[in-house]
């Protein structure tokens, strides 16, 4: 097959349907890229967006994502770009990819560095051995690393090392512990369910010192694309994803020299990005978390302001010439309306991640979605004794 097809002519596949992936399929709507979404869902915003076709599968991980994309492929007329926005569709892709590699142009690190940067554990070995800047670690095994907790100081973060557990709802994402009771409490729990608990010290420093690097990269060097951007706050403050951030340019000459050595260790390929922290004590930035694999959360800001991460990963799969940055007024991004009173600090136009008047009805599907989820987090709080009691009418 010819890898120079038009772009109007050769589909892309965005996995994934929530908030990152609908930023996906507006960015790729924006260069005419005729886009369909995998969910598993019908709730989910990116299912309902004008921009894309939509598909549903039984499960976005799996088996079931893996025979879903390959029933998907039969219905297009040439071989899709495969964009992946869910983590647990990047372990099931990594996974089969010589299977979906058949059917799909796609692009990931290799597969064992899929599992090292996806593993806390493995990770923080990974950056000690290639001397990259990340926060002091503990890895709890037993009750020896259980007692070295208290030489990172008050507070710590404990994290599973995988996040599978994660997404099962099983565990928190991480557990900001003040003290060392709380930490051992929580790393027992842990440890009882089976996942690896990693404990890390806690770096000051209010949400705006958080920034990221967006990128894509080819085989070579040469054919990187990076963004940089800001955390102004996150949802929930200090522990939360990003609720508003903006572009970043002022912090690149800091964070390129990293983020080039993380890829260059890496020997990365394919759509990921780097979450750094300032580091008061030790004056420098550390990388707190890799994305790998996949678009992050905030991902649509960088298109928003002219680097098009998608598309660039769309156009370098197909052979097509590789769009530069366009230069454009600097936007902010948001994650919601719920986030509408924080400020960007920009005095520019700010983009919610769900809302645009030419694409409505994914915002009032996540609102619908977000009462749904309120109303049965609070009959669960009530429980069934506490309901009044239906009175009988009389016979």
């Amino acid at each position: 097959m010819d890898r120079r097809l038009k772009a109007g002519h050769t589909p892309a596949v965005v996995v994934g349907a929530q908030g990152n992936g609908l930023g996906v399929v507006r960015s790729l709507a924006s260069a005419g890229v005729p886009t369909t979404v995998v969910g598993d869902n019908r709730r989910d915003p990116a299912m309902w967006s004008r921009r894309c076709k939509s598909h549903l599968v039984e499960r976005s991980f799996g088996r079931p994502l893996v025979d879903g994309l390959l029933k998907l492929r039969q219905t297009m007329p040439a071989r899709p770009v495969l964009i992946l926005t869910d983590e647990l569709a990047v372990n099931t892709v990594s996974e089969h990819r010589a299977e979906l590699g058949a059917s799909y142009w796609l692009r990931l690190p290799s597969p064992t560095m899929v599992e090292t940067l996806g593993d806390k554990e493995l990770f923080h070995r990974f950056a000690e051995t290639h001397a990259l800047p990340v926060p002091r670690t503990i890895v709890v095994k037993d009750e020896n690393d259980l007692a070295r907790i208290g030489l990172l100081g008050l507070p710590v973060i404990i994290k599973p090392a995988d996040k599978f557990l994660v997404h099962m709802g099983r565990i928190e994402r991480l557990c900001v512990a003040e003290r060392i009771e709380d930490a051992a409490a929580t790393c027992h729990r842990f440890l009882s369910l089976g996942e690896t608990p990693v404990a890390q010290a806690w770096i000051d420093g209010p949400d705006s010192n958080i920034y990221f690097a967006l990128f894509h990269c080819g085989q070579s060097p040469a054919s990187r694309s990076i963004f940089f951007g800001r955390k102004i706050a996150a949802n929930p403050p200090r522990v939360g994803s990003t609720a508003v951030c903006v572009p970043a340019p002022e912090a690149a000459e800091m964070l390129r020299p990293v983020t080039e050595r993380f890829l260059d260790a890496s020997q990365y390929e394919g759509l990921g990005s780097l979450e750094f922290k300032w580091d008061p004590r030790d004056g420098r930035f550390v990388i707190i978390e890799p994305t790998v694999g996949r678009t992050d959360s905030q991902e649509e800001i960088a298109a928003l302001n002219g680097l098009n991460l998608a598309l660039i990963a769309y156009c370098y799969e197909l052979g097509l010439p590789i769009p530069e940055q366009k230069p454009v007024k600097a936007v902010a991004w948001r994650e919601s309306l719920r986030s509408i009173p924080i400020r960007s600090g920009l005095g520019s136009r700010t983009y919610d991640a769900y809302w645009r008047i030419d694409d409505p009805v994914p915002a009032f599907v996540y609102c619908i979605d977000l009462a749904i989820r309120a109303g049965r987090r609070l009959m669960r709080r009530l429980g069934p004794a506490t309901l009044p009691r239906r009175r009988h009418r009389p016979a």
